[in-house]
């Protein structure tokens, strides 16, 4: 053994060639943290002093090659001084700058998800052989930063500028197939094969067949453009990028400002133009929000995976009541692999449902994400009928019957008769009380909330909802059907709206308000739109359903009429007894038109304007600021009522229950860590300038509490 680490050993293979495997003791995934680095450093150094070395192959012992740099460990030297940053980049860098120097020819060999910081690794290497099923990609912007250990600086060189551009811009992760066209890896092979692919890759170049020091010249150069090609690539780059990622995420744009100040110059001087930006990106608050989420996703799937151990399997799941919503979960099963029953007392419903899910599958398929094979088959997993003659072998059911207590009741009821005993029935109510439909059950204990969000196949959030009486069986079952079916689940609660209607209804208590005071709702979605918001309240309450909206609100004030009780008319009932009901009937806050592509295009209507005349009792200037205030105060407020209520367990799952649940700006990194942002005695300050609004603008004492000893949400 040449040498031997926790994360890296180097051993001889054979004819002086080595093997440099990263497997990274006590844990799952290989991963760049500082004992990983200092052992690569340890390792490059072992094999530089060895002159027996011919050739050097790089493998990994994982599943994976190496999933990117341990966020967790990096994101707290984000808070060091810029100089000292820069310098342990570089420092890093370094190591793999003298990987690539070596003098004997290198081969990486990709078996595996390879991002970030492992797919930079993999770039270092003079050629890369990649297994067929891998994937490659450099994902950072994801994370409000920019590749750090050379990316922005080899990729361009190896692939092209206008590729890396799209690569590193993007944060995509690419197959194989891919990859191989564009030139970021040599060769293409089945996994069986690797290994030996990687094998003949070096003995070719040690036999000098193979040109290995020609193939890494470039990538110690600078880049292959004329100040014209450099002009026309960037500028034309950095526009459209900047069009795409919008105004709020200044990472892939800054992405190619440094691959453009760096195009001038050889590796090292680029290395160091890379780690100047890519410090001063660490240092956004954007990034410090992305990262947050990331942190809190990980927390979230840590969670979910403990109720793994006691879930049961879901071979077969059903789904009660088709229409767009029950057609939408049958869709997102069958395709996840989870054959389905679909029921509806109706055929028009039964077609409606499948009608939905052809139309999903369809879509995969133009877009090249599915096979017409593969179609066919998903399609087959969703057994649409009118009866119950199956229900005795489905292992889950799905209710996502009409939203009135007494029909949920009803059909649960019967439902529960037709099952096997240990069956888990869920609901996929968005309001009504857990406990209050178990009260109908015979085994309450095998009984819990699903609620999915619409449309079910673009929303990643899925919330498990405790009843009273819900046995962890149920919930963990829940919980490992909603991950089965590529969702994020979310276990809460039972209360009125569980976490995320019970915190948006009072976002709408603030536009309410703002209406009341002769605002321009027009005006109100734009402002809440330029704070990050993928719609505006009115737009969002035409999408909804205004009905839904009425009755949900009902529902709210009913649970807490404290705050959430309104007196007098307001916009919502103006439109609602109007039947202005949104998108659904072509007429809402906006009025609606297709447009060329089949899809409802909103326009400005003067009779909604005349409605809302009469709900207008006390014209009130506000600013921007005002409107902003006036809708994130209550929002985030109720969000902290939430956890200190145990409605939810953790901050961490309030605020991806939002950016999940109803498209909370993720730059801003949910309501909780939005309250951080602004400090929470300032967040306090500010709400009680607002307090003649009324219960929702007050904070509460535990609040306060934390105000007063300097405490936050996180960190």
């Amino acid at each position: 053994m040449i040498y031997e680490g926790k994360a890296i050993t180097v051993k001889a293979l054979e004819s002086g060639i080595v093997e440099l495997k990263f497997d990274l003791k006590g844990e799952s995934v290989n991963k760049f943290n500082r004992q990983t680095l200092n052992e690569l450093r340890q390792s490059v150094d072992a094999i530089k002093a060895d002159a027996s070395i011919k050739g050097v192959i790089v493998s990994s012992g994982k599943d994976v090659f190496i999933v990117g740099a341990d966020i967790t460990e990096f994101v707290e030297s984000f808070k060091l001084p810029d100089a000292e940053l820069v310098a342990g980049n570089l420092e890093a860098n370094k190591i793999f700058s003298d990987f690539e120097d070596l003098d004997v020819p290198t081969v990486v060999a990709i078996n595996g998800i390879a991002l970030g910081g492992g797919f930079e690794m993999c770039l270092a290497a003079d050629y890369r052989v990649m297994a067929d099923g891998a994937k490659v990609g450099l994902p950072e912007v994801k994370l409000g930063i920019y590749p750090g250990f050379g990316g922005t600086v080899r990729l361009p060189r190896v692939i092209g500028t206008d590729n890396a551009v799209e690569w590193i811009a993007s944060g995509k992760e690419n197959r194989a197939d891919d990859a191989l066209k564009v030139g970021a890896v040599d060769a293409v092979v089945t996994a069986d094969k690797l290994q030996a692919a990687a094998l003949d890759l070096v003995k070719r170049a040690i036999s000098g067949e193979l040109d290995y020091k020609a193939k890494r010249q470039p990538k110690l150069e600078k880049l292959k453009l004329n100040a014209i090609e450099q002009m026309m690539c960037f500028e034309t780059a950095k526009g459209f990028v900047a069009g795409q990622a919008g105004p709020n995420y200044p990472a892939p744009v800054e992405a190619i400002k440094t691959i453009q100040k760096a195009a001038n110059f050889g590796r090292d001087k680029a290395l160091e133009v890379e780690a100047a930006g890519f410090v001063k990106l660490a240092k956004t608050p954007v990034a410090a929000s992305l990262i947050g989420l990331f942190l809190n996703d990980q927390e979230l799937k840590k969670k979910a995976k403990h109720y793994d151990e006691i879930a049961k399997d879901v071979k077969l799941a059903a789904v009660l009541g088709a229409g767009i919503m029950g057609g939408g979960i049958a869709y997102q099963s069958a395709v996840k692999g989870t054959p389905i029953l679909m029921k509806d007392i109706r055929e028009d419903g039964i077609q409606m449902g499948l009608a939905e899910a052809s139309k999903l599958l369809g879509n995969r398929v133009a877009k090249g994400r599915l096979t017409a094979a593969k179609m066919a088959e998903a399609l087959n997993a969703i057994r649409p009928t009118l009866s119950y003659g199956d229900f005795g072998n489905v292992d889950i059911v799905v209710e996502a019957v009409v939203e009135n207590p007494k029909v949920k009741q009803a059909v649960l009821a019967e439902v529960e008769g037709l099952v096997k005993d240990d069956a888990i029935l869920t609901s996929n109510t968005s309001t009504i009380s857990i406990s209050l439909l178990a009260k109908a059950l015979k085994r309450p204990e095998n009984f819990c909330g699903m609620h999915f969000f619409n449309p079910v196949h673009m929303m990643p959030l899925v919330e498990v909802i405790r009843g009273e009486k819900s046995g962890e069986v149920a919930i963990a079952t829940t919980v490992a059907y909603a991950k089965k079916m590529g969702k994020t689940p979310v276990v809460v609660n039972d209360c009125p709206g569980f976490l995320v209607n019970r915190v948006l209804f009072p976002y709408f208590g603030g536009f309410s308000k703002l209406l009341g005071f002769g605002v321009d709702f027009v005006r109100i979605d734009k402002v809440m739109e330029k704070f990050g918001w993928p719609m505006g309240p009115a737009y969002l309450s035409d999408v909804v359903g205004i009905d839904t909206g009425h009755h949900g609100r009902d529902v709210m004030a009913e649970g807490f009429p404290d705050r959430m009780a309104v007196e007098g008319r307001t916009a919502v009932d103006v439109m609602y007894e109007a039947d202005r009901l949104g998108q659904k009937n072509g007429k809402g806050f906006y009025s609606y038109e297709m447009d060329k592509r089949g899809k409802p295009k909103k326009v400005i209507d003067p009779q909604a304007y005349e409605l809302l005349k009469s709900i207008v009792s006390e014209p009130r200037e506000v600013s921007d600021e005002d409107i902003v205030n006036f809708m994130m105060i209550p929002l985030c407020l109720e969000t902290v009522r939430c956890l200190e209520d145990g409605i939810v367990e953790t901050a961490a799952e309030a605020d991806m229950g939002l950016i999940y649940g109803i498209g909370f700006p993720p730059f801003r990194g949910g309501a909780l860590r939005y309250i951080d942002s602004v400090g929470v005695a300032e967040f306090v300050a500010l709400a009680d300038k607002y307090a003649d609004l009324g219960a929702l603008y007050q904070p509460t004492a535990k609040l306060r509490e934390m105000a007063a000893s300097g405490q936050k949400f996180f960190g």
